[in-house]
């Protein structure tokens, strides 16, 4: 089910995750090539983002949230 962007933050291993409107969190890395997403690396490529869908996985799968739903926010 696509979910909107609404914040970023870094998990314990310094990689992105991208924070969902349902209040699901979901990793955003760019490792190439096998994940291609260099947006991720600078606050202005996710500021972009804010707001664009992305699939939740545990949407689909009917899991509880990772954290409240709130408002966005990027710990750049």
């Amino acid at each position: 089910m696509d979910q909107h962007i609404t914040g970023f933050h870094l998990d314990e291993l310094n990689d992105w995750v991208a924070e969902l409107a349902c209040g699901h969190n979901q990793h955003v890395r760019h490792h190439p090539p096998w994940t291609n997403r260099p947006w991720v690396v600078t606050p202005e490529g996710r500021a972009k983002m804010c707001g664009q869908m992305l699939a939740c996985k545990k949407c689909d799968e009917g899991a509880p949230p990772d954290r409240p739903v709130s408002g966005a926010r990027d710990d750049s």
